[in-house]
């Protein structure tokens, strides 16, 4: 609702990384409200974004106008497609993440969910691969867990799910599946209590990573109990 409660809802999430929509959030009229006066850059890192644009022209000015207001090279790209579902472009995306890269940019990749497409960007040189668990505040979660294990087993790039998820638990999903962290903007925005729902998504972060990283158990079909039979009475 206002920066105030946007800074503690950043803090109680646990977040390392914030997106900034250059062409929406004041980061340069002194006269206004600065971002900066409420989430300290020292402490958490900003990550410009291009939300809004609709062609590569766009996202390339943009981003650009990012490095020269403050020097950042770390970014995230953004080319939407469709005002209605907010599906990347990713002809656009694709043509714009090359351009950028030969300019020494370090580029996060908002994009579908396509194996295919994430290794071209990949191959043109993004730094992490952003693909959607569903379409851009639509809460609907995750809807293609297959896709994204198979773009996680294809690259060592950070993986990370933007847009889609609906509540604490598809992000646990999305860092059993492998990511290497969420981004979320609606879901706790919109929450009915957003600082419990940022805590909450802290939380299940930790928890689906620990998770992975412990490594589950196989499927199978037919029941397989593990307790011992040793001593059975």
């Amino acid at each position: 609702k206002n920066m105030t409660e946007c800074a503690k809802a950043i803090k109680l999430s646990g977040a390392e990384i914030v997106t900034v929509a250059v062409r929406r959030v004041n980061i340069t009229d002194k006269k206004k409200p600065l971002l900066m006066d409420y989430v300290d850059p020292k402490k958490i890192t900003y990550l410009p974004n291009t939300a809004g644009c609709f062609t590569s022209e766009e996202a390339l000015r943009t981003l650009r106008l990012a490095r020269e207001i403050g020097g950042w090279k770390l970014v995230k790209l953004e080319v939407l497609g469709d005002k209605k579902n907010l599906f990347p472009d990713m002809i656009e995306t694709l043509k714009s993440t090359e351009v950028l890269t030969k300019e020494g940019f370090n580029v996060m990749v908002y994009c579908n969910d396509d194996p295919l497409m994430a290794k071209r960007l990949e191959n043109v040189g993004a730094s992490a691969i952003m693909p959607l668990a569903a379409p851009i505040g639509s809460g609907l979660g995750i809807l293609n867990k297959v896709n994204i294990k198979i773009i996680r087993s294809q690259t060592k790039l950070p993986l990370i799910i933007d847009a889609g998820l609906g509540q604490a638990s598809d992000a646990t999903i999305a860092m059993e599946l492998g990511c290497d962290g969420v981004l979320v903007n609606t879901a706790i925005a919109k929450a009915k209590k957003p600082f419990d729902m940022a805590l909450a998504f802290k939380n299940a972060v930790v928890s689906g990573r620990q998770s992975f990283l412990a490594g589950r158990i196989e499927k199978n079909l037919m029941g397989n109990p593990s307790s011992p039979l040793e001593g059975i009475i």
